[in-house]
């Protein structure tokens, strides 16, 4: 009898990590409140119905390769880079995209024809499985094909360390995924215990809170910051040219060829004046 009631349990038990397991994919995420009841946070399904309901049907999205099956599954959207990881160069160069400061992460974007950017930002909710603790990986995989663009050791700190506040190396702050991950973020108190722009993952508060986008725009942003998407601008147009100032006229005549310049009307200096008079009659001689 007992042995049948141990086999019971053990079958009830597995039940219920397998509905654990399996019940929550890695779309949709699940958190528990202090009296054991469960959130659901459905911001990766949201973001990718928002990008195909509002985004063009050859919109090309940029992304780290992890979401590359999600957005061409979900979203029916092309992607740069997905989970099928062959193409080392082309991950790598999306790499150098996330790396480097806005100028020369835009002229990546177009060369590639993006239309689109989507990042993954957990500061908000403290998911730690955002582009920011891949941000790493993303770094030495464009080093390895851009060793003179992308050097690992310009990310961190002059003690070794990566951080997220003031403390933190100037190229980090100023890179592309940073500066997308925490736009607006610093005008965000999450609670009265943090000071605007605490990052609950990194425990950290950001060091660059004055963040404006030159080539980019955001789009989306899902309910709890999971989930945001960036448009790309297109180019401006050239920058009309500014009118010369007027020089003073000179003194002297300017030579004009009689082959090349325009007929003009002409007038006659001294015109002579004409007085009506009586015309002369003259007789002829009769004939005899």
């Amino acid at each position: 009898m007992a042995m049948v009631m141990l086999l019971m349990m053990f079958a009830v038990h597995c039940t219920w990590v397998t509905s654990n397991a399996y019940s929550s994919p890695s779309i949709v995420l699940a958190t528990y409140n202090h009296d054991g009841s469960r959130n659901i946070l459905d911001d990766f399904r949201e973001a990718y119905y928002w990008l195909r309901q509002n985004t063009g049907e050859h919109a090309r999205v940029m992304s780290w390769w992890d979401y590359g099956y999600q957005i061409a599954g979900m979203a029916n959207r092309t992607t740069l880079v997905d989970n099928n990881t062959w193409n080392n160069s082309h991950i790598a160069l999306v790499g150098k995209a996330m790396s480097s400061n806005e100028t020369e992460a835009y002229k990546i974007m177009r060369e590639l024809d993006v239309d689109y950017v989507l990042v993954i930002f957990g500061g908000v909710i403290g998911y730690s499985g955002d582009d920011i603790n891949k941000f790493l990986w993303m770094v030495r995989i464009a080093e390895g094909e851009h060793p003179k663009d992308i050097r690992e050791s310009d990310y961190f700190t002059a003690n070794g360390e990566f951080r997220v506040d003031r403390a933190g190396s100037p190229t980090l702050l100023n890179c592309l995924m940073y500066k997308m991950c925490y736009y607006r973020f610093g005008e965000m108190q999450l609670d009265f215990r943090t000071p605007p722009g605490y990052d609950r993952t990194r425990s950290a508060e950001i060091g660059n809170k004055d963040i404006e986008f030159q080539h980019l725009e955001e789009a989306y942003t899902s309910e709890h910051w999971l989930v945001r998407i960036y448009r790309v601008k297109d180019l401006d147009n050239r920058v009309a040219a500014v009118p010369k100032e007027n020089k003073k006229e000179s003194t002297k005549k300017k030579f004009v060829s009689k082959k090349t310049s325009r007929r003009k009307r002409g007038f006659i200096k001294k015109k002579p004046v004409v007085k009506k008079g009586k015309r002369t009659r003259t007789k002829k001689p009769r004939s005899k």
